[in-house]
């Protein structure tokens, strides 16, 4: 039972690990023992972040632009060729794009769903092997899709395509969950709702007191929040959830 969340020596890979919550998840990778790599569009800030959480643990960087197939591809060939087996895969890379809906471009289609949908869909495709290869049926690898809580409830804002393609995410999650079984791979995702993060920076400083109001534990994310969540899909303790969406919103979606 004291090992039930331990995580240390596993081989994962964070997309988007960069910054935001994938960063919060690949520090508390790193912090807890594992082999961390990091994948991220810049490589001179994925290398910077690399080394700052090696001064915790192992991280490593990986350029990847996974908006292109091509480049989804890359990563996959690049990331087994390192690593063999992998033991958990965290899909964080994403995109939004807001917009009125009589002016909501097509771009902002293609864009939002190629990285957000497409992506992870390609990258456990490509990597189907390498996680077959670490997983067991007494130790399962683990998949982890970074939802969120607009793809659970109606958002304020007018991001359709965001919205839509995290609700697309979260029943890509149980489609494959169902698909990947036999290969002792438990895929499930996180829901997250307000953290301080590049994406949600103009949105928290505009209405704050509009999105606490709306949070029951009465605060934002923490990144020890995100990490905590991680760790428990990542580690044994969760080995038999599968197909799960883990609301880690402060009750928002739940309560409100």
């Amino acid at each position: 039972m004291n090992a039930l969340f331990d995580i240390s020596g596993k081989v994962a890979l964070v997309t988007g690990g960069s910054s935001g919550i994938g960063k919060m998840i690949a520090t508390g990778f790193a912090a807890n023992g594992a082999k961390v790599y990091i994948a991220s569009r810049k490589l001179a800030v994925c290398e910077q972040v690399a080394e700052e959480l090696s001064r915790v643990g192992t991280c490593l960087p990986l350029q990847a632009d996974l908006s292109t197939h091509d480049g989804v591809l890359a990563l996959a060939e690049r990331m087994t060729s390192l690593e063999p087996g992998l033991d958990v895969l965290v899909n964080n890379s994403g995109a939004a794009w807001g917009a009125p809906f009589d002016d909501f471009p097509e771009a902002g289609w293609d864009k939002v769903y190629d990285l957000n949908v497409k992506a992870p869909f390609f990258l456990i495709q490509q990597l189907r092997g390498a996680l077959r290869a670490a997983g067991s049926f007494e130790r399962p690898s683990k998949v982890i899709n970074i939802a969120s809580i607009n793809g659970l409830t109606v958002p304020d804002m007018e991001t359709y395509s965001y919205s839509s393609s995290k609700a697309a995410l979260i029943h890509l999650t149980r489609v494959l969950a169902r698909e990947l079984a036999k290969d002792h791979i438990r895929v499930n995702a996180i829901a997250p709702g307000p953290f301080p993060s590049r994406m949600m920076a103009e949105t928290i400083e505009k209405t704050r007191d509009r999105i606490l109001a709306r949070v029951p534990a009465g605060r934002l994310g923490r990144p020890e929040d995100a990490a905590g969540v991680a760790i428990f899909l990542a580690s044994r303790a969760s080995d038999y959830v599968h197909g799960a969406v883990i609301p880690m919103d402060g009750g928002s979606s739940t309560t409100v």
